[in-house]
């Protein structure tokens, strides 16, 4: 009996030993001889949030489910594509998207409903020459569409569709506006249906850009790409405060500098358009340039800002005036002018046919006098 205890008490030990020497050296070899664990195939355990919670931190997604309905896809085709003309600046881009190499009369962009009775405002390029223009409304249907009116200065277009009781977007208020406000840009880029970029706003006011004839773009840093033309810049609260327009970019693609034009100059644009067909402005034929400080000391000027007169048309309103070459224009209609931009928006603002009282400076010397105002002719489409 203790040879037997002895022989068996040897096999442990020598089996125990060679499980370290395996252990050790070739543990693959351990899990061959170990049975597989079944695994479990039922759910794992998770934890979920109530469906009632609000999501953490800022969120604007009641301004954009309130501003979404109103922004539509714009569809529009040309018979013979129309050239475009080179930019003084390439990477200032207009951001419509061309559509497919064997359609190229194709184009896409956006556009927002401002009238319940189907009037949109959109981008001129967008439906620049078109024979054919479509809406995609938000809710699916596709509907044809008419142009009423268009005003290349300003790169603004006004289209019309049948459908009626249309979300509607309020319009908000741009003159408000400031540096660092939050803003949301809403759109159809590339065609990949309506999207909602968020940003802030960069700039107000930017002008001489050699865009348009004239500008007082909103500047955002929201992500603006091909196919947002026309769309809308909204603030916090859904409503509208710009129709996007153009981009500066050196790739074509967003870069964080976009650029929209305030709604306060989209509405007086809408209501001409709708009135009359088109936009009237007032026109007295000069050419000016903006006074600067090194201007002014060549030219010994007691003023370092203003217009300074450059060319008069030949019997045009201001030469009929009296106005000269070299003369300052520093007043239109009792309202002071501190640059080039002040003074073709204060003539544009005035009534074809009527009189106004203009502020000259000549050889350092204020006088005054009365332009009958003419009717600024239309650029070329």
């Amino acid at each position: 009996m203790r040879r037997l205890w002895l022989v068996f008490a040897q096999t442990i030990t020598i089996a125990f030993g060679l499980y370290l020497v395996l252990a050790t050296v070739r543990p693959d070899w351990l899990q061959r001889l170990t049975p597989a664990r079944r695994i479990d195939t039922g759910p794992a355990p998770v934890l979920q949030a109530a469906s009632t919670m609000k999501p953490a931190g800022a969120s604007f997604r009641d301004a954009a489910g309130r501003a979404m309905p109103s922004v539509v896809n714009i569809f529009s085709s040309k018979s013979r594509p129309k050239q475009q003309s080179a930019s003084k600046d390439e990477q200032l881009r207009r951001f419509f998207g061309d559509g497919s190499p064997e359609r190229q009369s194709a184009s896409l962009g956006s556009g927002v409903i401002v009238s319940p009775d189907g009037y949109i405002l959109t981008n001129n390029h967008v439906v620049d020459d078109a024979d054919d223009i479509e809406v995609g409304l938000a809710d699916g249907r596709t509907v044809p569409a008419k142009i009423v009116g268009t005003d290349p200065e300003t790169d603004l277009a006004v289209i019309r569709i049948a459908e009626r009781k249309l979300p509607v977007m309020l319009l908000g208020h741009p003159e408000h506006a400031r540096v660092g406000d939050v803003v949301l840009a809403i759109g159809n880029p590339f065609g990949v249906g309506q999207t909602v970029t968020m940003g802030i706003i960069s700039a107000v006011g930017r002008n001489n850009l050699h865009i348009n004839h004239f500008e007082n773009f909103i500047q955002t840093d929201a992500a603006i790409n091909f196919g947002n033309s026309g769309g809308a810049l909204v603030d916090t609260s859904g409503n509208l405060l710009g129709i996007n327009s153009a981009i500066y970019s050196q790739t074509g693609g967003s870069v964080g500098i976009g650029f929209a034009i305030p709604v306060t100059t989209a509405k007086a644009v809408l209501d001409e358009i709708v009135a009359h067909g088109q936009v009237t402005r007032g026109w007295i034929g000069i050419e000016s340039q903006d006074i600067t400080p090194e201007l002014a000391n060549s030219f010994g000027l007691d003023r370092k800002s203003g217009a300074i007169i450059a060319g008069v048309v030949r019997g045009g309103p201001a030469d009929k005036a009296g106005m000269l070459p070299g003369d300052i224009l520093s007043g239109v209609d009792g309202k002071q002018v501190t640059s080039t931009t002040d003074m073709l928006n204060l003539i544009a603002q005035l009534t074809p046919g009527g009189k106004t009282r203009m502020t000259v400076i000549r050889k350092n010397r204020e006088s005054t006098v009365d332009v009958t105002v003419g009717k600024r002719p239309r650029i070329a489409d």
